[in-house]
């Protein structure tokens, strides 16, 4: 049985991620209350039926902040008994929330005559701040649109083998803030950049000329060889401890060569090694981010 619990902020695709999980032969159930999450998983293994072979579990904070508390306990408990069983949160900052809320004019499900909007999304991350805590795989969708997030999931959870590592190589720009996802950060602002060359202006890390540019730089050869050293390093690691998902960040000013180069570098060198790995550029335009 591979049993995943999905929850996240309002916002941020959580019912998106079920549906795509849905579509994957996952059985579905959404809300359910947190004090029945044990009576129902005992009865989805004792029952034995090939339905619940991959059951999908959505958790919100629409439960009892006493209920949600005990999520990462259960979970603890869950792969003690030898169910293989993740948790995936998904995250987006506050000012994506707000925008999406507006568009869709709909109500958060925490707000209260005394609270505005903001008020009740930072509400919501405390409620949820011991599952976000707990989770296997958080997932930022602050610059992710509804395609590019059913790709992601279809990819880092839906289709890869549960006792497999999914690897996702990222890259960003410090001008739009650090992914909240990323289990480690690395910051090539200090490498040459080839925003200062007019006619590499224009281009991104994937084209030839900025990959000439930056592969006559010693300095971005001997990066992107430690930071494979590092990462080759801590992947036994989370093995180890039962993680089966690691996100990887490198960022530069706009998100646009160094770091895409760097990404893609860092994946191609992984994909030798381990099966499942994802490169995802966030700052560049939807159909060239990979």
């Amino acid at each position: 049985m591979r049993l995943i619990f999905l929850s996240g902020l309002s916002g941020s695709g959580k019912s998106v991620a079920l549906n795509v999980l849905e579509d994957l032969d996952f059985y579905c159930i959404d809300n359910i209350p947190a004090a029945l999450l044990q009576s129902f998983i005992s009865h989805t293994v004792r029952s034995g039926s090939t339905v619940y072979e991959r059951t999908a579990i959505g958790i919100d904070a629409r439960a009892p902040d006493t209920d949600i508390a005990t999520v990462p306990a259960l979970l603890g408990d869950l792969k003690r008994s030898g169910i293989h069983c993740e948790l995936v949160f998904l995250v987006a900052d506050d000012e994506e929330l707000l925008r999406r809320f507006a568009e869709t004019r709909r109500k958060h499900p925490l707000s209260r005559e005394r609270a505005d909007l903001r008020e009740a999304i930072g509400l919501e991350r405390r409620l949820l701040e011991p599952v976000i805590n707990a989770a296997d795989l958080v997932v930022d969708t602050s610059r992710l649109s509804v395609h590019e997030l059913r790709a992601l999931i279809g990819r880092r959870i839906g289709k890869h083998p549960s006792e497999r590592m999914s690897i996702l190589f990222e890259s960003f720009g410090f001008k739009d803030g650090i992914p909240q996802d990323a289990d480690f950060v690395f910051d090539a602002r200090s490498l040459p950049n080839p925003y200062w060359e007019p006619a590499l202006r224009p281009l991104t890390g994937r084209d030839a000329a900025v990959v000439r540019f930056l592969e006559q730089h010693a300095g971005v050869a001997r990066f992107i060889d430690e930071v494979a050293q590092f990462i080759d390093a801590r992947i036994p690691e989370h093995q180890a401890a039962n993680r089966r998902y690691l996100t990887v960040a490198i960022g530069c000013t706009g998100g646009q060569h160094r770091s895409v180069y760097i990404a893609e570098q860092l994946a191609a060198r992984a994909a030798a090694r381990w099966p499942q790995v994802t490169v995802r550029h966030s700052a560049l335009p939807a159909g060239a981010r990979g």
